[in-house]
């Protein structure tokens, strides 16, 4: 297997304002952060927006969507703002897609479109990487090529789907799944991928960084900080910075795990271990 080099993420929510959110931007670039990454919700600012603004104040961070809920949007609306953040950017944008999310719903709801079945967003998934892979005729394909694309996925037909046609796998696991739980899922990955498992680049999330879990996050979580360290969750690190670097390089090393991302509120506690590894 391929060794990839570290790179991190930085997803950001609950900026109160503009200024904010654009002083996050900076602060993530000069940490070494790769990303800045936004959700996909209608309690949250539009995605295109926040992305162009992050990318107008930075100069190498990349910026990208963590992640789109396609079956939200046509599949040519999504290929046309994923084309024209790529321009606005100056090719610095990812796009990240997925078949929805918990709640996903309620802001299907809200938008006036029809949320459908599993399967029919997962038929809507293929139908957004075809039309980002192959714009419309007449529509804007931007100036530069296809943007990098991250496929989320927590089950099989989603994961298969994601290795054969991604460039990033991102995990979405529940909180309390461990290395074990990992692997059996990378395995899936690296069956559906055959020879292109080489090529991918695996993502986890880490919600916790160190011993507590915070008041904003425990009722998101469902779980608590025992909870996690007694399952050996991969979404808690804890440990000394030098520690928490090992235990991310030896998960690349097992399982070819090599982009994690954190929440913004913890970027401060992470930087030390990004000083660590990024591009290593």
């Amino acid at each position: 297997m391929t060794q990839r080099l570290f790179r991190f993420g930085l997803v950001g929510a609950g900026a109160r304002d503009g200024r904010e959110w654009a002083a996050l931007a900076r602060r993530g670039e000069d940490l070494g952060f790769a990303t800045l990454l936004t959700a996909d919700t209608v309690a949250t600012p539009a995605p295109a927006a926040s992305l162009a603004a992050a990318a107008a104040v930075t100069t190498s961070l990349r910026v990208g969507t963590f992640v789109v809920n396609t079956a939200t949007r046509p599949a040519n609306a999504v290929a046309w703002e994923a084309a024209s953040l790529a321009f606005v950017t100056g090719d610095r944008f990812e796009l990240g897609i997925g078949a929805g999310r918990p709640g996903g719903e309620g802001d299907a709801a809200v938008l006036g479109v029809p949320y459908g079945s599993g399967a029919e967003r997962l038929a809507q998934v293929e139908r957004v990487l075809d039309a980002v892979e192959h714009p419309a005729e007449g529509l804007y394909g931007g100036t530069g090529g296809t943007p990098h694309v991250l496929v989320a996925a927590s089950r099989p037909r989603m994961l298969a789907l994601a290795a054969r046609r991604a460039g990033t796998v991102a995990f979405g696991v529940p909180p309390l799944t461990g290395e074990d739980g990992l692997a059996e899922l990378v395995g899936v990955v690296r069956d559906a991928a055959g020879e292109r498992f080489d090529e991918l680049e695996l993502c986890t999330s880490v919600h916790v960084v160190g011993d507590e879990i915070p008041g904003w996050l425990r009722g998101r979580m469902g779980v608590d900080a025992a909870d996690l360290a007694s399952s050996g969750s991969i979404a808690m690190l804890t440990g000394t910075p030098r520690e928490m670097a090992g235990t991310l390089s030896r998960r690349r090393d097992e399982l070819g795990v090599s982009y994690v991302t954190v929440p913004a509120p913890f970027a401060e506690a992470f930087a030390p271990v990004v000083e660590l590894l990024a591009g290593r």
